[in-house]
């Protein structure tokens, strides 16, 4: 028994022991869970496309941020156009209330909608403790509100002299005391409010209140863009300002510096670093891969067509193999021009019972495009849609997954990135002039020429671009195509960016590229013949073969029919079509005699039925044709003979017809080389026919619709035109580098 009640007496000892050091863990544990030393507050009464930006570096560098005001009406004024803001110090001061006696808690309040975090809690403390400041305003270069107040400021040795209230800091108990040491109507200014505090000496001493001159913490852009410089290392991107070498923590895009604060916040925060991209484009998006065909958002797809517009066929085709379900996208089509009036009739009568339904504005309507377009925001806002895609014909999307990309990833208003093929014109500016114009910003041509992917916060996009619905079902926020004397395009544009609202450019896919019609010329029977400079991709993917790519791979064996005579795949039946098309409709063909004004000596000594390139205004083109499209094979198959560019004087469409000029006699070329194109199918279109070299006794008579004929002129191919017996042969002929 004694045993057992020493047993016992330990086991309780045991018991008190323990149950004492659990309640000490629990009360130096809770005892060191610090009160956070940094708060940053900040007033936001709704969320704006600035305001998530602004939480998101917040959430980047752990910093704690008290949002005030969200949902409140303000009554601060349009502070973007005049003085006023009063109302963030009411809110502010209200807040206050449970901090002021906190005295080793240091406050931020910062702008939201304009303000872009670079560090976290620890570094921004730290540097705060370095002014020796008990309240740290920023600084900035304008004396503003009121300008005469200029002189009462005390002179700095090298900084920003004047005060600028997007961003302070400073202990709690003494923020407590500037809000509340007077009282302020919202509609008042909140900046010149603090700066009469700051021009007050004795306030200025009592509070201890500095600037930050030379934006060891806070940097202000307006005036000041030219300072800064964006950088990176392997983990971040970082401002550094030139003026003060300084590197600012957080900044300010107040005053007229928001389109510059927009181009750094492409990168700032972790946004975008070299070695990883871009770093945000992955956060809020969508994916529509487990969506059921009826569960897919709502799309309206606008169509517009207010100008003559090169290759509109392919740019309609480039339409329908958009990847994504027609029983949820509904037409709206407008078309300005009544030079494609028939083309837009036959897309349409062939393809809108494949969508949900069709709204067709014709030219004859008489609809301004600015009418037109906002028609199109209505219509969507009408059967209340998800998404509005709007697309100009100028826009060849030639990714047919380009729309479900865009929905993807989720933004208020995104543009696919396209380009001028080879150019630098894109459907979108880097940033603004002062006037309100392009102006080229320094990442530009990284962003167009892909060397920079990502999504781009940029000020102006056009020709294709898609809106997120619930920004059309806000009446507040609801985007237009006027302002003022603007453009469609621009006022869009403008209205955008006095709201607020962000428009992203996305380069982080090939989406396809611009046509040029700025010089379209619709005089001809086939316009877009003549496109071959100024819409080269688009004209080779009309025109050129299919095959020409193959013939210029290294073990690609060209075919040689007869000696020295090869023949490869060069152009494409339509381009064969064209060109008889536009040779038949000048009609003024030779005679066949001897005797040839068109020539220097007016005597042709082989002559032929023909019209010469350059009566049909096609001889440059056709030059150039021989340049880009011949030479590459001509110095694969003739190795070592190389003349760039290629000449050639004598460029021209030959007909054969029984009852014209059925054959032609034996002839040398007056050329280097000569290339002979068939521009219509023996067989089919004529009877007979061909060309016969006479040294190696070899005819080549199955000639195949665009391929191209290539052999030596001078002394070697001596050759005849077989006779044609039936129907009528074309063939394009040029003695190349006589």
């Amino acid at each position: 028994m004694p045993d057992q009640k020493l047993i016992g007496r330990g086991s309780i000892r045991k018991c008190l022991l323990t149950l004492f050091v659990i309640s000490w863990i629990v009360i130096v544990s809770e005892a060191s869970k610090e009160e956070p030393k940094l708060v940053v507050l900040a007033v936001a009464t709704e969320e704006t496309d600035g305001f998530k930006r602004f939480m998101r570096s917040a959430r980047v560098y752990g910093l704690n941020v008290e949002v005030l005001g969200m949902d409140e009406e303000w009554k601060g004024g349009d502070v973007r156009l005049y003085s006023g803001g009063g109302q963030k110090v009411n809110i502010l001061k209200e807040a206050m209330k449970k901090y002021w006696e906190k005295e080793d808690l240091i406050i931020m309040f910062v702008d939201s909608y304009d303000v872009i975090f670079m560090a976290g809690p620890e570094e921004i403390l730290k540097r705060f403790h370095k002014t020796k400041s008990k309240v740290l305003f920023s600084a900035e270069g304008y004396c503003w509100p009121d300008g005469s107040l200029a002189d009462k400021y005390p002179k700095v040795e090298k900084g920003k002299r004047f005060l600028n209230s997007g961003g302070f800091m400073g202990y709690a108990p003494y923020i407590y005391e500037i809000v509340t040491s007077s009282p302020l109507k919202d509609e008042e200014d909140d900046q010149l409010f603090y700066t009469k505090i700051y021009l007050d000496e004795d306030l200025r001493k009592k509070w201890s209140i500095k600037l930050d001159h030379k934006a060891e913490i806070f940097q202000n852009l307006n005036g000041a863009v030219g300072d800064v410089e964006l950088r990176f290392t392997d983990t971040d991107s970082y401002l550094y300002n030139t003026a003060y070498a300084t590197n600012p923590l957080v900044v300010h895009g107040n005053g007229a510096s928001k389109i510059a604060l927009n181009s750094l916040g492409n990168y700032l925060a972790k946004s975008w670093i070299p070695k990883k991209n871009c770093l945000s484009c992955s956060e809020d998006t969508i994916t529509l891969e487990s969506f059921k065909v009826k569960q897919k958002p709502h799309v309206i797809l606008a169509i517009f067509v207010e100008r003559p517009t090169p290759f509109l066929t392919e740019f309609f085709e480039h339409i329908l193999l958009l990847d994504y379900p027609k029983e949820r996208m509904d037409l709206f089509v407008h078309c300005g021009a009544d030079y494609h009036k028939d083309d837009v009739d036959k897309f349409l009568s062939g393809h809108k019972h494949k969508y949900n339904s069709v709204t067709y504005l014709k030219q004859e309507n008489g609809y301004k495009e600015w009418h037109a377009r906002n028609l199109g925001l209505e219509e969507c806002t009408k059967v209340d849609c998800d998404y509005y895609f709007a697309i100009d014909s100028h826009a060849q999307l030639t990714n047919p997954d380009a729309l479900r990309l865009l929905i993807e990833q989720n933004r208020r208003v995104i543009a696919p990135m396209l380009v001028r093929p080879n150019r630098l014109w894109s459907n979108f500016w880097g940033s603004l002039s002062a006037d309100g114009f392009y102006a080229r910003s320094v990442d530009y041509v990284d962003v167009v020429k892909r060397k920079r992917k990502g999504l781009w916060n940029v000020p102006y996009i056009n020709h294709a671009y898609l809106i997120h619905g619930s920004l059309l079902k806000d009446p507040d926020n609801y985007p237009t195509y006027i302002h003022g004397l603007l453009d469609p395009d621009m006022a869009f544009c403008k209205n955008l960016r006095d709201k607020g609202i962000f428009m992203y450019i996305s380069n982080l896919h090939e989406f396809g590229h611009l046509v040029n019609s700025d010089s379209f010329d619709t005089s001809h029977v086939h316009n877009e013949l003549y496109e071959i400079y100024t819409n080269q991709v688009d004209w080779e993917h009309r025109y050129i073969h299919e095959n020409y790519s193959k013939v210029l791979e290294p073990d690609y064996q060209v075919d040689m029919p007869c000696p020295d005579v090869y023949w490869f795949p060069v152009v494409t039946p339509i381009f064969c079509k064209h060109l008889v098309d536009v040779m038949e409709n000048f009609g003024r063909w030779s005679d066949g005699t001897n005797q040839d004004p068109r020539l220097a000596g007016g005597y042709e000594n082989v002559p032929t039925r023909d019209i010469h390139m350059n009566q049909v205004g096609f001889e440059q083109h056709w030059l150039y044709f021989l340049r880009e499209y011949i030479r590459p094979v001509q110095e694969k198959i003739f190795i070592g003979y190389t003349h760039d560019p290629p000449k050639a004087l004598m460029n021209f469409v030959v007909r054969y017809r029984p009852d014209e000029q059925p054959s032609l006699r034996p002839h040398h070329d007056s050329s280097t080389y000569t290339i002979n194109i068939a521009l219509n199918r023996p067989g089919i279109d004529y009877e007979g026919g061909g060309c016969r070299f006479i040294r190696y006794n070899c005819s080549v008579t199955d000639l195949r619709l665009g391929w191209s004929l290539m052999h030596p002129g001078r002394l070697t191919h001596y050759h005849e035109g077989l006779r044609v017996t039936n129907g009528t042969r074309y063939i394009m002929i040029s003695f190349v580098d006589p």
